[in-house]
């Protein structure tokens, strides 16, 4: 019998750490990690069923699939992306994007949904290779998730330059790699914020109403921020 209150299948591939985990309501009830970048697309689904069936549950149970829509490695990006909309079109699951951006910024407060969740200003960056960063930072509240600077793509120094609230605290493998820039900054940067698992925060995220149900997931696209090399390369 299916729970009264919503059961999510969260994953996201976007970085170098893949990870999926299941919630029902406001418990996270299992998840796992994907430690090997190069094994994301092979070890997805395998993944998924895995932590399925250490909830007792299987994808007929599932109400929402909720997926990091990106930023983040580009390969990585598209693997969530298809398992996707694979998933929803092929078992007729609602499919619920929500950026890997905030999913990060949420977990550096603390991972998953609680009864009595952290809140407060978090700026993600993730690593894009030399001095680029993707970047976005949001304030949870207890109910709510407020974004305060867009996904974004650039340099360590445009973010340095930006808006950035006088209350965030940076976290992800961008700000990990860029700790000596942003302390240097007067800038605070979460003990750990290296590669993250981001599946408990995209069910928080939908737990705030940051992962709205898409209406066609056929049609649906992942947000890149930028086009990746090969399309910049062609590009006239």
């Amino acid at each position: 019998m299916r729970s009264r209150d919503p059961v999510l299948l969260a994953f996201d591939t976007s970085g170098a750490y893949g990870s999926v985990a299941v919630g029902i309501g406001d418990t996270l009830r299992a998840g796992t990690i994907l430690p090997d970048r190069a094994e994301h697309a092979s070890k997805l689904l395998p993944a998924i069923d895995e932590v399925l069936r250490e909830a007792g549950l299987e994808i007929g149970d599932v109400d929402g699939i909720v997926v990091g829509e990106g930023p983040g490695s580009f390969t990585g990006v598209r693997v969530a992306a298809a398992t996707a909309k694979g998933l929803a079109g092929s078992a007729g699951i609602a499919l619920r994007p929500a950026s890997s951006l905030a999913a990060a910024a949420l977990v550096a407060l603390g991972e998953g949904p609680t009864s009595s969740p952290a809140t407060g200003t978090r700026y993600a960056l993730f690593d894009a290779r030399g001095d680029r960063v993707y970047g976005a930072c949001y304030r949870a509240g207890e109910r709510t998730l407020e974004e305060l600077v867009a996904p974004h793509a650039g340099r360590i120094d445009d973010v340095l330059e930006g808006d950035v609230p006088p209350d965030a605290v940076f976290t992800g493998d961008g700000a990990s790699k860029h700790r000596p820039r942003l302390e240097d900054a007067g800038y605070r940067v979460v003990a750990e914020a290296g590669a993250l698992p981001l599946a408990p925060g995209l069910l928080r995220c939908a737990g705030l109403g940051a992962a709205p149900e898409v209406g066609d997931p056929g049609s649906w696209e992942p947000r890149y921020v930028r086009a990746s090399s090969a399309e910049r390369l062609w590009t006239v």
